[in-house]
């Protein structure tokens, strides 16, 4: 993965990526980050706390989008529609575990413990998202939410399928993969034909979620993409592109499709797509 965040990329909906990463401009297209929910320490408080590490949003702004955080909440009627009538576009970010009991599983060892309001929350902005053709970017998790959402099921410990731990070394340590992309796919018109791309997940997707078209793979044969063929732009990776800012094709690619979304600025609300 080698394009220069100082280089301008122009996208099909006429968005071009500020030279050097600059300030966006208060008409830039604003994209929802989901964030975590977890007990977190600073100076002298030990608090359960709503976060999400600076380089994801760094990675949009440096594309030229403005970034706003989205912490898990009662996903009541109308709270999804009311947070997305603000968005331009959606980015599910990474963490903990889907609970397995969304696609019909007892837990593994391994599984995180459920943080079902994290879930409960990002399913239903990507319901809602899906519904009004809001352009959705996923990340690790992400696509694995993807992937559930659209009935698909999971791998809960990647090492028992394909025999190492290469895709999550731990401690903070992320490995490198080479994954090849599926031709006539939009990632494959993104980053080419392969791309090393840092990975740190233990999980990943099994049974392709209906509708769901596979982006790409690594050498072992693990899907590291998935994405859904249409107009609306949804593709998601099981690597962490934040992770290397240097290369911000993802980002830019989302940041283009939701200046598209926001240059139409009606929803196009409809039934649901999932």
């Amino acid at each position: 993965m080698g394009s220069n965040a100082s280089e301008a990329i122009p996208g099909p909906h006429g968005f071009v990526l500020p030279a050097g990463g600059g300030t966006p401009s208060p008409q830039a297209p604003v994209l929802g980050m989901t964030t975590y929910l977890e007990q977190a320490q600073t100076g002298v408080w030990d608090v359960r706390a709503s976060f999400l590490p600076q380089i994801y949003f760094e990675g949009i702004t440096a594309a030229g989008g403005i970034a706003v955080l989205l912490p898990p909440q009662p996903a009541g009627p109308g709270i999804v529609d009311r947070v997305l009538d603000g968005l331009d576009g959606l980015i599910l970010t990474g963490g903990k575990d889907v609970d397995p009991a969304r696609y019909g599983q007892p837990p593994h060892p391994s599984t995180d413990e459920p943080s079902r309001d994290r879930d409960t929350w990002e399913f239903g902005l990507l319901d809602g998202a899906l519904r009004r053709g809001l352009p959705i970017l996923g990340i690790c998790r992400g696509a694995e939410v993807l992937n559930v959402a659209f009935g698909g099921t999971l791998h809960q410990h990647l090492p028992d399928v394909v025999g190492h731990a290469g895709h999550r070394a731990g401690n903070a340590v992320f490995t490198t993969s080479a994954v090849r992309t599926v031709p006539g796919t939009v990632l494959a018109g993104l980053i080419g034909e392969s791309a090393d791309v840092p990975c740190y997940h233990h999980q990943g997707i099994a049974e392709l979620g209906d509708g769901l078209i596979v982006g790409a793979q690594d050498s072992d044969g693990v899907i590291e993409a998935v994405e859904l063929p249409g107009e609306q732009f949804v593709v998601a990776v099981q690597w962490h592109p934040e992770e290397r800012l240097d290369d911000l094709r993802l980002f830019a690619a989302v940041v283009d499709a939701a200046a598209g979304y926001a240059t139409e600025k009606t929803p196009k609300v409809g039934q649901s797509r999932v």
